[in-house]
């Protein structure tokens, strides 16, 4: 049966309206703060960045530690693998139904508020939770390692939250502590527990535009502009069809190109890839009149960013990735991990007229070898840097399709 990957791209689209549901559903009496034990004020972890997402240690109802993305484009925490469940104990589990968005139909969760997280040292009893009946974002398959879940805006409201890129590492401190805050400050607006920003785009078709803009940390694109004056957003000249991710509710389609400016206070950036999904299948569902689209990690993760949700702000320094190009997949083909134990690669959706079709590849072929070097010598990040780098360069992959070994030949191409 044919798998598709669940892209990142547009992970907050895939779990918007679950986010809505659940602050409608749940309703708690409890302190919805993460805190330390006794006079303790400050703690401090690393963390794994993987396509430009946090991934933190958390332990749930005292076991684990499980791998969750920290992400501040989401409200309650979310479960997305099911296989943990049973062993959690979660008492008091009730059922919603979640309509998605892509083209599908509706889905199944579990809510509670009667699960413990810890973060560090930092604890929170009763945490809004949605346990996903099924894995429906294959987030394992997409990093590389196990994903369990998603966590973020309790956490974040907790504490000032310094997120540090460069060094891969999370200090987050109570606003007592009285660290002094190094950074540009850019004002945020939460709204539905999440942050917004107003960023400056230029292009010669739209002129200079203030945008108001979900910060997504947890999207691992760079920019996704949706809606303008309640309109689909305008695409630029020059854009190519690509995949965009997956939905709750099925695929997502739309296009990718580039911006020549975007502003986040007095920093710029230049070339920015950005995507313009389908109106119909995003913006038209979920209502998205509050803002034009979101911010992702491709363009945070080039600052080390301090969160200050109490002082309604975040604060940004360049890193050493600020000057890194913005660069799109040049295989035009998704690859995800069937077994991140095994280090078992398969090729997902392919794009049309890409480099990767015009080799002869298909969907489920599994990857065996890559310029005759085993695939289990590369991680997932590996792997794909190796489509990501190099215009015009080539990569020999041997698949295994049906029981045949064959050969192709991808001559990589900058699309956008």
């Amino acid at each position: 049966m044919k798998r598709s990957v669940c892209a990142i791209n547009l992970i907050w689209l895939k779990t918007l309206l679950l986010f809505l549901v659940i602050a409608m559903t749940i309703k708690t009496g409890y302190a919805q703060n993460f805190e330390f034990p006794n006079n303790r004020k400050k703690d401090a972890i690393n963390f794994i960045l993987m396509k430009n997402l946090v991934i933190i240690p958390v332990f749930i109802n005292e076991k684990g530690p499980f791998n969750f993305i920290l992400d501040t484009g989401v409200g309650p925490m979310i479960i997305s693998d099911p296989r943990i469940s049973d062993s959690l104990k979660i008492k008091d589990l009730r059922t919603i139904k979640i309509s998605g968005l892509g083209k599908g139909n509706e889905i199944e969760a579990f809510v509670s508020s009667s699960v413990n997280a810890r973060i560090g040292k930092a604890t929170l009893s009763h945490i809004p939770t949605a346990i996903l009946k099924e894995d429906l974002f294959r987030l394992s398959s997409y990093l590389g390692i196990p994903i369990h879940g998603l966590l973020g805006y309790h956490f974040f409201k907790s504490f000032i939250v310094e997120l540090k890129y460069s060094t891969k590492r999370i200090v987050f401190y109570l606003p007592s502590y009285g660290r002094k805050i190094k950074g540009e400050r850019i004002p945020l607006e939460l709204i539905n527990d999440k942050p917004y920003a107003k960023i400056e785009v230029e292009s010669p078709e739209l002129g200079a535009l203030t945008l108001k803009m979900l910060i997504d940390n947890g999207a691992s694109h760079a920019v996704s502009l949706e809606i303008l004056n309640k309109k689909p957003f305008p695409l630029p000249p020059i854009s190519i069809l690509a995949n965009l991710g997956i939905g709750l509710g099925g695929p997502i389609s739309g296009n990718i190109g580039r911006l020549p400016v975007v502003k986040i206070g007095t920093f710029q950036l230049n070339n920015v890839l950005t995507a313009y999904p389908k109106y119909e299948e995003v913006a038209a569902k979920v209502l998205l009149n509050d803002r034009n689209g979101n911010l992702g990690a491709d363009i945070l993760s080039r600052f080390d960013i301090t969160f200050d949700y109490a002082d309604n702000s975040m604060y940004l320094r360049k890193n050493g990735n600020f000057k890194r190009p913005f660069q799109h997949d040049m295989a035009g083909m998704e690859v995800y991990s069937e077994d991140t134990q095994l280090k078992r690669y398969f090729i997902g959706r392919i794009e049309p007229d890409s480099p990767a079709e015009q080799a002869g590849l298909l969907a489920e072929d599994e990857i065996l070898y890559l310029n005759f070097i085993p695939s289990t010598s590369y991680t997932l990040t590996e792997v794909n840097k190796l489509f990501r780098d190099g215009d015009h360069k080539t990569v020999i992959v041997t698949v295994l399709r049906k029981g045949e070994i064959r050969i192709r030949i991808i001559k990589l191409k900058q699309r956008i």
